[in-house]
């Protein structure tokens, strides 16, 4: 289990994201526009980077929805390979079953 702090951390990190997404877009498309002047272009890198850091993309780590862990993570099930084996033995995924040969 990952520590609560950890997993509050990268909840705000997520919601700042997605709230500064729009805004972030922008001002990147207006950064690496070359048909306007270098200092327009230079003023929207600066704005860019007064964004708070954490709303940045890039920042948000996934994690297991079910324990916080952060590595071995599946994103199509959201979840840590050690919670999907549990659940798959006890037979609480539909479809899943341990392999045998």
């Amino acid at each position: 289990m990952a520590k609560t702090g950890k997993i509050q951390n990268n909840k705000k990190r997520q919601k700042l994201s997605a709230q500064y997404a729009q805004k972030r877009a922008a001002l990147k498309a207006l950064a690496s526009d070359m048909s306007k002047p270098s200092e327009e272009r230079f003023k929207a890198r600066l704005k860019l980077a007064k964004l708070p850091r954490n709303s940045a993309p890039v920042r948000y780590r996934n994690r297991c929805e079910l324990t916080g862990r952060p590595r071995g993570y599946y994103r199509k099930l959201r979840m840590c390979r050690n919670q999907l084996r549990d659940l798959a033995s006890k037979g609480l995924i539909p479809g899943m079953v341990k392999s045998s040969w």
